[in-house]
């Protein structure tokens, strides 16, 4: 059977959300055993060597960003750390699929921003299931009953920093290769978990946790590297709701590997994220395809 475009790309971006959720997964199974700076600086440390060999055999380490570009770069760099270690740290105190429900807003997040900050189009019928979102994230969060936790808000700072990250690459010029974007993230990360940790004595590893940890990278490098693979392959607004992928497979992990298993409200508060996140990128497609007459509600 020979697959379309769209639909090779949806299967890289499928394997994609599954690798980094596979790689939540066993970074919070390696937190039992490594010190949480240590575990986050080996991991980037191998991911870091890995992107760097990927960047040499594809000739990108030869490119030189202006000045513009290392200034978004480094934007990007560092909002790409502190998304780290809020996400990290909550994956480390929150069961993964409430954390993966509260990172579904991610696509709302991002077009209300771009919005703010950059005045690109938003009509009131995505403004109203932006809002709507906001409402779901709200019943996963749970403020004021027993399910709340203040790992949930550090979720939410997660998805305020990566937001913050994909804006600057938004703004990136489109000839900066993806992997001198990715390796400067790598970088930056590794270096803010051994500042982090500088003050801690490292403790070498057990075998077994730095498999996981080995495989944690592993699964980075896979799904970097189809995640691009699917976003040169295939139409954008085609392939962005296999996003959600990642929420199935965080769920399927914390019922099988972890025991957990999220509250009604959660669920129902992913299902309305979910919904309006495909909704928002449904409008954004559709408005795209229609000729531009300068018109901003949609």
């Amino acid at each position: 059977m020979i697959l379309s475009d769209n639909m090779r790309a949806a299967l890289f971006m499928m394997t994609s959300m599954s690798a980094f959720t596979v790689n939540d997964a066993l970074m919070k199974l390696a937190s039992d055993d490594v010190a949480f700076f240590q575990a986050i600086a080996m991991r980037g440390m191998m991911i870091t060597v890995g992107l760097l060999i990927l960047a040499y055999l594809r000739g990108q380490l030869t490119y030189r960003p202006n000045a513009k570009d290392w200034g978004l770069i480094s934007i990007r760099t560092v909002a790409e750390a502190i998304g780290t270690i809020f996400f990290l740290t909550a994956l480390f105190k929150m069961p993964i699929g409430n954390l993966s429900a509260i990172l579904q807003a991610l696509p709302l997040t991002v077009t209300l921003a771009a919005a703010l900050f950059f005045g690109e189009a938003v009509g009131w019928k995505r403004l109203i299931a932006i809002l709507v979102g906001f409402v779901g994230v709200v019943l996963i969060i749970q403020p004021g009953t027993d399910g709340f936790t203040f790992y949930s808000l550090l979720g939410v700072a997660a998805v305020i920093a990566v937001t913050m990250r994909d804006l600057a690459a938004r703004k990136l010029s489109r000839d900066i290769p993806s992997g001198v974007v990715a390796l400067a993230a790598g970088v930056g990360v590794t270096l803010m978990a051994l500042i982090g940790g500088a003050g801690t004595a490292w403790v070498m590893p057990d075998a077994g946790s730095m498999l996981l940890l080995a495989a944690a990278a592993l699964c980075l490098m896979i799904g970097y590297i189809c995640a691009v693979s699917a976003m040169r392959t295939g139409d954008i607004g085609f392939v962005a709701p296999f996003r959600y992928t990642s929420l199935l497979v965080a769920l399927v992990l914390g019922f099988f590997v972890f025991g957990e298993w999220p509250n009604t409200l959660t669920i129902l508060g992913a299902v309305i994220v979910v919904a309006t996140g495909l909704f928002t990128l449904y409008r954004e497609r559709a408005t795209a395809a229609k000729p531009t007459q300068g018109l901003r509600m949609r």
